[in-house]
C-alpha cells in the first residue's frame, strides 16, 4: 500500500540513459548518489548547536556527467518540480558572477556547490539530475542535491576527502546562493549516512555517533502531506533570530548551554514568543539524547512517548506545524502497534514520520488515508548509506 520508489540502480540506469538521448549517445563518465534524510527527533536544534537525530534514507538524488575541455557547464534536470527551464548552460570562466544567484532557483544548488568546493578550480562539465527524494517534503531534496553534486565534482578533480568539510561546503552552498540559513545536520547526515543506523549527530562539536536501528519487526513510515506552505522560508528565519534573541539575552552563545530554569529565571526579560521558542530548543535537545538512549536499549514506548512530545512542542511552542501535519500525526497514534508519530523537517507542510511495528503497516496507512482529508503519499524506510558513487556498469 505504501508507494514504490526508485532503487539507486534503477535511477542511475534512467539517468544514464537520459544522458545518452540528451548528449548525443555518449556514455557519462561518473556516477553518483547522495540520499535524503529523515530526523526521527530533534526538530529545530541544529542551528542552536544541539543535537539531532537523523537517518539517511533510500531516496537519493542522482548525478551522472562527464568533464569537457574548456570552461563551459550544461546541466540538465528531471525533477517535475523544477522551475523552467530544466536545462542551464553557464560558463566558469571570467568574474565568477555566472556562479552567483539567480533563475531557474534549482541550478543555484548547484552553482553554490561550485563555489564552494574544497579543491578549485573547477573546469567544464555537462551532467544530469535525477532524483527520488520529493521536493519540498521536508526530505532535504536540497541537501541531497548539494551533497550528490559535490561527490560528482570529487570524481572530476578530487579533493582532500574530508566528509566533514564536504558537508560544511555544502551548507555553507545553502546559505550564499539558496539563501536559506540552514543548520549543519541535512548536509552531514547525507554524506555521512550508515545503514542500519540513525546518526546522533552533535551540530557543536560535528562529532556523529551511529544508533542501531536494524529491528526487522520496526518500520519508518514517512507520510508525505503533499502540502506547502509558502510562508515556510520566512517563518525559518524568523525562528532562527528568536533563538538568537532569547540566547544572547541568557548570555549563551547558543540556546544548547541553556537550562530550563536559567530560561525561567530570565522569563520578565523575553516576550512571549521568543519564550516559547527558547522552551521548545532547550527541551528538544534534551529529549533527542534521551530519544537516542531509549533506541539504543530498545525501548521503543519511550522513543515514541518522545516523538509525540516534539510534535506537540513544535505545535505550540515553536508553532511550525500545520492542521495537516497534525491530522497525520493524530491519525498513526491511533492504531495499535504505532509507538510514535510527528512531523518532520521545517514545518508548514512537508512529512510525518512515524515509528511502527512492521505488521502494522498495511492498517496503519489504510487509517491515516481514511482519516486524512488530503492526499498523502507513503514511503517505508531503512535507514541507508551517505553519499557515494556508483558503477557505470
Amino acid at each position: 500500500m505504501a508507494n514504490s520508489f526508485p532503487s539507486v540502480s534503477e535511477l542511475a540506469a534512467g539517468a544514464r540513459r537520459l544522458y545518452g538521448q540528451v548528449f548525443g549517445g555518449e556514455a557519462p563518465q561518473a556516477a553518483v548518489c547522495a540520499p535524503g534524510r529523515v530526523n526521527l527527533i530533534g526538530e529545530h536544534t541544529d542551528y542552536n548547536q544541539g543535537f539531532v537525530l537523523p537517518m539517511a534514507l533510500p531516496l537519493v538524488t542522482v548525478v551522472v556527467g562527464s568533464q569537457v575541455p574548456g570552461q563551459d557547464v550544461t546541466v540538465v534536470t528531471t525533477n517535475e518540480d523544477a522551475d523552467e527551464p530544466r536545462k542551464v548552460d553557464f560558463s566558469l570562466s571570467g568574474d565568477g558572477s555566472s556562479l552567483s544567484p539567480g533563475s531557474p532557483s534549482w541550478a543555484n544548488y548547484v552553482k553554490g556547490v561550485i563555489h564552494h568546493y574544497r579543491a578549485p578550480p573547477v573546469s567544464g562539465f555537462k551532467a544530469v539530475i535525477v532524483s527520488s527524494v520529493p521536493l519540498g517534503g521536508g526530505l532535504s531534496s536540497s541537501a541531497s542535491l548539494e551533497v550528490a553534486f559535490y561527490t560528482f565534482l570529487q570524481q572530476l578533480k578530487p579533493d582532500d576527502g574530508d566528509k566533514v568539510s564536504k558537508a560544511k561546503a555544502c551548507q555553507q552552498a545553502e546559505h550564499t546562493h539558496a539563501g536559506v540559513p540552514c543548520g549543519i545536520m541535512d548536509q552531514f547526515v547525507s554524506v555521512l549516512g550508515r545503514e542500519r543506523h540513525a546518526l546522533l549527530i552533535d551540530c557543536r562539536s560535528l562529532e556523529a555517533t551511529p544508533v542501531p536501528l536494524e529491528d526487522p519487526l520496526l518500520v519508518i513510515l514517512i507520510t508525505n502531506s503533499n502540502v506547502r506552505h509558502s510562508l515556510a522560508g520566512s517563518e525559518y528565519t524568523m525562528r532562527r533570530r528568536d533563538c538568537e534573541k532569547a540566547a544572547l539575552i541568557l548570555g549563551k552563545a547558543s540556546l544548547r548551554d541553556a537550562t530550563m530554569k536559567e530560561l525561567e529565571e530570565v522569563r520578565d526579560k523575553l516576550d512571549d514568543v521568543t519564550y516559547r521558542r527558547a522552551r521548545h530548543v532547550i527541551e528538544e535537545i534534551e529529549r533527542t539524547i534521551q530519544a537516542a538512549e531509549a533506541l539504543k536499549r530498545g525501548d521503543y514506548e519511550e522513543f515514541g512517548k518522545l516523538m509525540v512530545q516534539s510534535h506537540n512542542s513544535l505545535r505550540d511552542l515553536y508553532e511550525v506545524s500545520c492542521k495537516e501535519l497534525d491530522e497525520l500525526v493524530s491519525a498513526a497514534m491511533e492504531v495499535e502497534g504505532v509507538f510514535g508519530s510527528r512531523m518532520t523537517g521545517g514545518g508548514f507542510g512537508g512529512c510525518t514520520v512515524t515509528l511502527l511495528q512492521a505488521h502494522a503497516i498495511d492498517r496503519t496507512i489504510l487509517h491515516i488515508k481514511e482519516r486524512y482529508s488530503g492526499t498523502p503519499t507513503f514511503y517505508v524506510t531503512t535507514p541507508s548509506e551517505g553519499a557515494r558513487a556508483l558503477s557505470l556498469s
